[in-house]
């Protein structure tokens, strides 16, 4: 499976939205069914039978994944699920929860406060950057935020190994010293980046450089980094494809990009129903680290897996949710 990552922020337009609620109303997501997940150590303290939640989903790899485990971890616990995943984009995603179009999905700190909350300073602390949206968010719009990751999947820079040894890169302000040297080499972006809030224009006047990026796939970026067609090639910090390829991340060094960990975001009348939904994702959630996330993705968009069967998977093999 490629990745076609629409992003974290506003890219999605209002004709896009709707029509993702069109598709909303007609199906839910596009992996192949199958048996409800088994009781695990889930559900040995929770039950929600008799609940129902639409579980969404944004539409790359990682959301993927994370959208099946949240559908066997409420499946697991008897709760009747329907499989929205593949919602759309990010405000496709955020529009179909405030619209009650699904219950629940996962989302980005670093999102919840600069896109949907309207902050330009991110916070530098993961847990103070969680609080602060899970505060906001649940006393302006009724959403609650369960649980943080210790996996930061953040923006970031890569360039080959080979290649950032040969320039000595490790930094963003080595990116933005080369640049603006006028030394040859392409800067390659996804759409959503050269018009975000915490994107293109931020970094480089953070940074101290001009450039014209060359506009790509995201998932094209990352083996078009690793030939030498982009010597700059934005990433995202868990993707499984970066040691797989050879990249070096250079280091954030002034902290530009925000953190993001990621939340389960839960609509208000869907959580006031059963707040023992937290005590589902709480765990789930503490135990999604770098390595981990990192691991599952490469599973996908690198072994070619089914993101249903990398959830459940890994769910089993923690104790979450009952085997086969």
């Amino acid at each position: 499976m490629s990745w076609t990552r629409t992003g974290r922020g506003r890219a999605a337009t209002a004709a896009v939205t709707a029509l993702a609620a069109v598709a909303l109303a007609g199906c839910g997501g596009l992996e192949a069914s199958g048996p409800a997940a088994a009781g695990g150590g889930l559900s040995e303290g929770v039950s929600l039978e008799g609940q129902t939640y639409a579980v969404g989903g944004k539409d790359f790899d990682e959301q993927l994944i994370l959208c099946q485990v949240a559908v066997a971890a409420l499946e697991s616990v008897q709760a009747t699920v329907t499989d929205r995943c593949n919602t759309g984009g990010t405000q496709a995603a955020r529009d179909a929860l405030l619209a009650g179009d699904i219950d629940l999905y996962w989302d980005y700190n670093g999102t919840g406060w600069i896109t949907f909350l309207g902050e330009t300073t991110p916070i530098a602390d993961e847990q103070e950057q969680y609080v602060a949206v899970r505060d906001r968010d649940l006393a302006e719009n009724d959403i609650h935020w369960i649980g943080r990751t210790p996996f930061n999947n953040t923006y970031a820079f890569a360039v080959k190994e080979e290649k950032a040894a040969e320039l000595n890169l490790t930094t963003l302000s080595d990116m933005g010293a080369y640049i603006s040297s006028g030394q040859p080499g392409t800067t390659c972006i996804e759409t959503e980046y050269s018009s975000r809030d915490d994107g293109m224009a931020g970094l480089q006047s953070t940074y101290g450089f001009q450039v014209q990026p060359q506009i790509l796939q995201t998932g094209a970026i990352y083996q078009a980094t690793a030939d030498g067609d982009c010597l700059f090639g934005l990433v995202f910090t868990t993707d499984g494809r970066i040691p797989e390829l050879g990249l070096r991340v250079l280091e954030d060094d002034k902290k530009y990009h925000p953190n993001y960990n990621a939340s389960v975001t839960v609509r208000g009348e869907a959580y006031d129903r059963n707040p023992a939904i937290a005590q589902v994702f709480e765990p789930i959630t503490a135990a999604l680290d770098n390595a981990t996330m990192a691991e599952l993705n490469k599973q996908v968009s690198a072994d070619g897996l089914a993101p249903r069967e990398v959830a459940r998977t890994w769910l089993t093999e923690q104790g979450f949710i009952g085997g086969a």
